[in-house]
């Protein structure tokens, strides 16, 4: 038992349990059972379109410790989330994180969650996929936006494709999913969209394409690098059969299976197409600021309430106040001058 295992099921005070029961919708009537948690914005890539080259990362009194996040997390499966995935940066370069992935999976062994996951670049995935499978993790998403190791160096700057790729074997060999996340850039891999699409079908992987998205000062001008999900789909109709699949993973892909493949391939696309509507997730950064919107600046500022020493009641108010002011939608657009948020993505939590 750890020391967080009472958290799921805090004691209430008197005359919170129908607080405590009410499932957490914010005001547009959308449930949000799906939270994205961000555990440092450190990395040891610096992908041309997530960060600047020479970034500056938060001095360590201002990030959530694990037990911190623990609670945070723990306070969010009690209020229904289903669903829990830990971002970064780079979730795998922080100190102590099987530590929490252990602890974090005790709420699987009781049913109070569906899934515990991992977005990774999956440079440190070959260490650690025995242990992520070990403490009951059984899907991990992998970033990987090409197949070529010099394109893969200059997108990282500096990255080891191979590395990369080591560290997915890894994962199917420990019996974790696997799915490749690729972002869609319309002058670095735009043409080599079909081979990757090749190369994780023929591994077992599906494979999701994301739209570049406005988020943080970097060094590249995204207006030349965005590429239409729409116009890649109907290129790839042209040779392909593509057939649309009722699937949800929990995030706004929406999936298709390639005939010629027999694959699952997703298109998610934040600026030609709004997934708004559905929308059952929230972000924590690492620095415990709650986003209830990926594109939008709103922000509830959860650490303050843990190191003010408030209670579980007044953590989990402090959760419904954020989501009940979730906006209606983001509001993205590539061709703006300045990001449409000005944090970065490897902040808010991939």
């Amino acid at each position: 038992m750890t020391p967080y295992d009472d958290i799921a099921a805090p004691p209430s005070p008197p005359g919170s349990s129908a607080v405590r029961a009410r499932p957490l919708t914010d005001a547009f009537g959308r449930t949000v059972s799906y939270l994205r948690l961000s555990v440092t914005d450190r990395c040891d890539l610096r992908c041309v379109y997530c960060m600047a080259e020479h970034m500056t990362f938060l001095p360590k009194a201002q990030v959530l410790t694990l037990e911190e996040l623990d609670r945070i997390a723990s306070a969010f499966v009690a209020l229904g989330t289903r669903k829990l995935r830990l971002t970064g940066g780079e979730p795998l370069v922080r100190k102590g994180m099987m530590d929490l992935v252990r602890s974090l999976a005790r709420h699987l062994r009781r049913g109070d969650l569906d899934e515990l996951t991992m977005t990774t670049n999956g440079t440190r995935l070959a260490e650690f996929a025995p242990d992520l499978a070990a403490a009951g993790m059984r899907r991990v998403n992998v970033s990987m936006d090409t197949l070529r190791p010099d394109l893969f160096r200059t997108l990282t700057r500096g990255g080891n494709l191979a590395k990369v790729q080591a560290g997915i074997a890894a994962a199917q060999d420990a019996g974790l999913s696997v799915k490749i996340n690729a972002v869609a850039l319309a002058d670095s891999n735009a043409r080599e969209i079909p081979d990757l699409v090749r190369w994780a079908h023929g591994r077992g992987c599906d494979l999701t394409l994301i739209e570049t998205m406005p988020m943080g000062e970097v060094d590249v001008d995204r207006t030349d690098e965005f590429l239409s999900l729409k116009d890649v789909r109907r290129e790839l109709e042209s040779f392909w059969t593509l057939e649309d699949l009722p699937l949800s993973t929990g995030g706004p892909a929406r999936y298709v299976r390639v005939a010629e493949t027999g694959g699952r391939l997703g298109f998610i696309t934040p600026l030609s197409h709004n997934f708004c509507e559905t929308c059952n997730r929230v972000r924590l950064t690492c620095t415990g600021t709650l986003h209830t919107c990926l594109g939008q600046e709103d922000a509830t500022d959860l650490r303050a309430v843990l190191r003010a020493g408030g209670s579980d009641a007044d953590l989990i108010a402090a959760i419904r106040g954020g989501v009940d002011a979730k906006p209606k939608g983001h509001d993205f657009e590539i061709a703006r001058t300045q990001p449409a948020v000005a944090r970065h993505m490897s902040t808010t939590g991939g």
